[in-house]
């Protein structure tokens, strides 16, 4: 059995792809939990009855794993991939630090992954949000040419990891205890609690990073012609990720068609009843491995266009299921 490293065993997204091998049977004696300054004897538990021992960031030997998986800062992950690779270590980085760079390969596993191949030594998974778009418009996409995208997306505080999640919960009891703000404002700078952010990332000229790397990964993975315009806001939730997408087509599409394909395609759950609360919220799509699709509609201000809304759990769905598939792909090869 080749042997797993996962860099940043504590971050939201390292433990979720840790839940996932775990509830899919891979021994502990086949991954490293790897952490950055782990102190001598720190464990972090492994389903309900191991407990795995936490390697040193600085110390741990790439050549002891032949695939190393990165779910820390983008930074550590520049810093440390190229130690990795000189150790013959195979990268899947999931902290977006090489996604954009035109020879890494930018993977959706089940719409791309072709791609993957020996002469791919680090793989990139795109923003979360990026992948619950376009999984379902994958085979909407290879049927009708998109020519245009414009989105809005919802996004929970679990994007900036746990110290964001800590904010959100300690501004909420703040309120309700009618205690000032002040020193629980250093994720966001404003009050995220009862409120809703237009920003996501700092900002690159009139878009934020996030808006800006949604329009450069959709169109590295999907089409480099089709024009994008999105807009990112954070809301105040937890985990979770809510989308809606409006799609331009080359040519006519209809949306009952679109449901259809949609319905047939891996990964995606269409629940779409036009009716009182007949779609998913982030709250339903949390721990779920699925993106769900609900308010497939007719986009009657184009020609050729539909638009949709999409959620989907983040952590899981967004971003440790496609490490986890990638992961499977590495393991199944023969050499």
């Amino acid at each position: 059995m080749k042997k797993i490293a996962i860099i940043g065993v504590t971050t939201s997204a390292g433990r979720e792809l840790l839940n996932m091998l775990e509830e899919n049977g891979f021994a502990a004696d086949n991954i490293f939990a790897v952490e950055t300054d782990s102190p001598l004897g720190t464990q972090i538990s492994y389903g309900e009855d191991v407990d795995m021992d936490v390697y040193n960031l600085k110390d741990f030997d790439f050549a002891s794993a032949e695939i190393a998986v990165f779910m820390t800062t983008p930074e550590l992950t520049k810093h440390y991939v190229p130690r990795a690779l000189a150790k013959g270590a195979r990268v899947i980085d999931g902290t977006g630090a090489y996604a954009l760079e035109a020879e890494v390969p930018l993977i959706i596993c089940g719409l791309n992954d072709e791609q993957i191949n020996d002469n791919a030594k680090v793989v990139a998974l795109p923003s979360p949000q990026v992948t619950q778009i376009l999984l379902p418009l994958k085979n909407v996409a290879a049927k009708n040419k998109i020519k245009r995208m414009v989105i809005n997306t919802y996004m929970a505080v679990s994007l900036y990891g746990k110290e964001a999640m800590d904010e959100l919960f300690n501004q909420t009891r703040k309120i309700f205890m009618n205690e000032p703000l002040v020193d629980d404002e250093n994720i966001f700078h404003k009050q995220i609690a009862f409120n809703v952010l237009p920003q996501v990332g700092e900002f690159i000229g009139d878009e934020t990073k996030y808006e800006w790397a949604m329009n450069v990964e959709i169109k590295k993975i999907l089409d480099p012609n089709i024009k994008i315009h999105a807009n990112c806001a954070f809301v105040p939730a937890f985990i979770g990720i809510g989308a809606f997408v409006n799609v331009e087509c080359a040519r006519a599409v209809d949306v009952d068609d679109v449901r259809n394909i949609m319905r047939e395609t891996k990964g995606v759950v269409v629940f779409d009843k036009h009716v009182d609360c007949g779609y998913v919220s982030l709250n339903d799509a949390q721990s779920e491995s699925d993106v769900y699709v609900s308010r497939l509609r007719q986009d009657v201000s184009v020609n050729n266009g539909f638009s949709f809304w999409c959620a989907a759990d983040d952590l899981r769905a967004g971003t440790a299921l496609n490490a986890y598939n990638i992961l499977q792909l590495y393991l199944n090869r023969k050499n």
